[in-house]
Parts: C-alpha cells; sequence; structure tokens
C-alpha cells in the first residue's frame, strides 16, 4: 500500500546503518526513534509522504545534477525511511501540506495524480493525520516555511524551523515550545483531516 516496491522487507534493522548521505543517516535515525513526529510542509510534499516516481522528478530537479548512481542512491534512501510507518507500536504522525505542494505537477500529471492517491491511502492509517492548509489562508505561522519537531519515548525531542534559530537543529525545551506553538496554530488554521481527504479528492478530479 505505501508503494516501498520490496524496500522494507529488505530493510536492515536500523536504517542508518546502510551507507547513504550522513545527513540521510542522521534523519533515519531520528526517524527510527520518535513517538511523535510532527511536519508542516510549505515546498514540497514530505519525504514520508512521496511515492518513489515523485521522489525521483523531485530529487532530479536538484543542481548541481545529481549522477544517476547517486539519485538512485537518494531515492532509495527515501524510500527506505518509509520504514517508520511499519513500526510497532505505531508513532503518531502529524503532517501539514500547503495547497501548492499537492498542485505542483513534479513529474507530470501521472506522476502527481498517483501521489494524491498515495496521500489518501496514507491518510487512512490510524496513526497518520495529514491535513492540508489552503493557500487562502494567508496569515498563519507557517508562512516561513518548513517546521518539523520529533519527540522520542525518554522524554527529549527535537525540531527545527526554516526560519527560526539559524535553520539549525534545536533541542532545548524553550526552544522547541516555540516550535509547538507555531505547529499548533498551523494545525488549527488548516483543514481537518476529513475536509483534507475531501478537498485531495477534490483535487484528483481537476488532475
Amino acid at each position: 500500500m505505501l508503494g516501498a516496491g520490496g524496500l522494507l522487507a529488505a530493510m536492515k534493522e536500523d536504517v542508518a546503518k546502510v551507507r547513504y548521505p550522513k545527513t540521510v543517516r542522521d534523519l533515519a535515525k531520528l526517524e527510527s526513534r520518535a513517538v511523535e513526529l510532527m511536519s508542516y510542509g510549505s515546498h514540497n510534499i514530505h519525504g514520508l509522504l512521496q511515492t518513489e516516481e515523485y521522489a525521483r522528478a523531485l530529487l532530479a530537479t536538484r543542481r548541481p545534477t545529481l549522477t544517476e548512481d547517486e539519485l538512485e542512491r537518494a531515492v532509495t534512501a527515501r524510500m527506505a525511511r518509509k520504514v517508520i510507518f511499519q513500526r510497532v507500536p505505531s508513532p503518531e504522525l502529524s503532517f501539514v501540506q500547503e495547497e501548492v505542494t499537492l498542485r505542483r505537477p513534479v513529474g507530470g500529471r501521472m506522476v502527481l495524480r498517483r501521489q494524491l492517491e498515495h496521500l489518501l491511502e496514507v491518510a487512512q492509517l490510524r496513526n497518520v493525520d495529514l491535513q492540508v492548509m489552503p493557500t487562502s489562508r494567508g496569515d498563519h505561522p507557517g508562512t516561513g516555511g518548513r517546521v518539523q519537531v520529533l519527540k522520542f519515548a525518554d522524554g527529549t525531542a527535537t525540531g527545527r524551523a526554516d526560519d527560526a534559530f539559524g535553520s539549525r537543529p534545536v533541542h532545548d525545551p524553550r526552544q522547541l515550545r516555540i516550535l509547538e506553538l507555531r505547529y499548533g496554530i498551523i494545525r488549527a488554521e488548516a483543514l481537518t483531516s476529513r475536509e483534507s481527504q475531501a478537498f485531495i479528492e477534490q483535487l484528483l478530479g481537476e488532475t
């Protein structure tokens, strides 16, 4: 259902041990420990939500251009992170996506269509809350870019935002409270989960 193409079954116990770029390994390590993930995306669909063909098309836009080998490794690494959906117990996953990220035809019309269908499938998972922020909502604290917070079982957390704390990951509870406050307001301003699914179905009808 998640379109992992057999990657999940072939995964090692710790995805971060696979020979991928350090930034990907570090992110995979954090996601593999998280009991709660909160993510607001303003430019692209979150990597955990991407289909393989969407991810390939998106990564192919990077400049300098990736070699074929680099591109395949990057796509495989991104798909490998989807092991988070298979974890037991399941982590709580909350995503808010800006409307524009669901309209941008990355890879063409059919790639986008299959990506939207995949979002609807993922939204059915009981531990996933997927919301859409309509472009018409112009006054919310996500206008500065991405916001993400990961919480862990030991009570610690890490987060980052494009326009706060120099875009660096933060761990201090006072800084994390700021990011959580932002995310809470963003969620409140976005469409509800049910409204968001109806919105994505409407986009599918237009695609």
